[in-house]
């Protein structure tokens, strides 16, 4: 194997974290803020990009932490690497509520494409890359844009959808509809595109977008019930205008809000 070979174990219902067990030497990258906690002698480095062009000298450096740039990540990764003489643990938590996907990249043939915001950590010797849209509609109104995140290697990585996971498998020509949020990722094989939602009443009174995400088997997909887009905006819009609480739920907050009025 390339990446390093780590084991790890899962933790949590809701707000979930993985602990990761590192051997001698062994190594792993994650997100800056994913951090949670570490045995001693661990030591964490900050490093440019994933940590897998390091060989690869000062352009391969700023080559990595380039594409990181345009999926509008840190230039930097975090990597913590065990240097002590037996087995140490370091842990990342989900930044908001949901669930931490295990994902082998053997199983999945070397490549998973998943949503920009995903990716929590790896272990060292997988590239975080991008992955372009050829398509200028999906680019447009797929709600991830023209670029997503791509994961390739031989070794584990872990990303977090919010709220409930599902995963799919689809069968050759098999399609999914899906909530261009929803998507948390996929298998390189599966095809994504976006289709018009259709009808007046749906377009202007529907209420869930234009366009639709088609995924096209053959592979695995997984979908999350709250993406982070959606979960913002319940808690933008549950804020009291002005920063005040009136009471929220009660008589007195609502005719507040009515008369909008600090003096009320």
């Amino acid at each position: 194997m390339n990446a390093h070979e780590i084991d790890y174990e899962i933790f949590g219902e809701e707000m979930q974290y993985v602990e990761i067990e590192l051997d001698p030497d062994e190594a792993v990258v994650a997100e800056a803020g994913s951090f949670m906690m570490m045995d001693t002698q661990i030591k964490m480095d900050t490093i440019f990009g994933d940590g897998s062009n390091q060989e690869k000298g000062v352009l391969g450096k700023i080559f990595s932490a380039g594409k990181r740039m345009l999926t509008g990540e840190s230039l930097f990764m975090t990597a913590f690497l065990n240097i002590g003489k037996g087995k140490k643990k370091v842990s990342f938590a989900s930044p908001y509520p949901g669930k931490i996907i295990p994902i082998d990249l053997s199983l999945f043939n070397g490549k998973f494409i998943c949503q920009k915001d995903a990716f929590l950590c790896a272990a060292k010797g997988v590239s975080v890359g991008i992955e372009f849209s050829k398509k200028l509609g999906r680019g447009l109104f797929g709600g991830e844009g023209f670029i997503m995140q791509k994961l390739e290697g031989d070794g584990m990585a872990f990303v977090h959808a919010g709220g409930t996971m599902a995963k799919k498998e689809l069968k050759s020509g098999e399609m999914l509809k899906v909530d261009t949020g929803c998507i948390v990722g996929f298998d390189h094989t599966i095809t994504y595109d976006i289709e018009f939602v259709g009808g007046i009443k749906n377009t202007i009174f529907g209420g869930e977008g234009l366009f639709f995400a088609t995924l096209t088997g053959p592979g695995t997909v997984y979908v999350q019930s709250l993406p982070f887009s959606r979960l913002a905006g319940r808690i933008v819009s549950s804020i009291p205008r002005g920063g005040n609480d009136k009471g929220e739920g009660s008589i007195l907050g609502t005719l507040g809000d009515i008369v909008g009025g600090d003096n009320f």
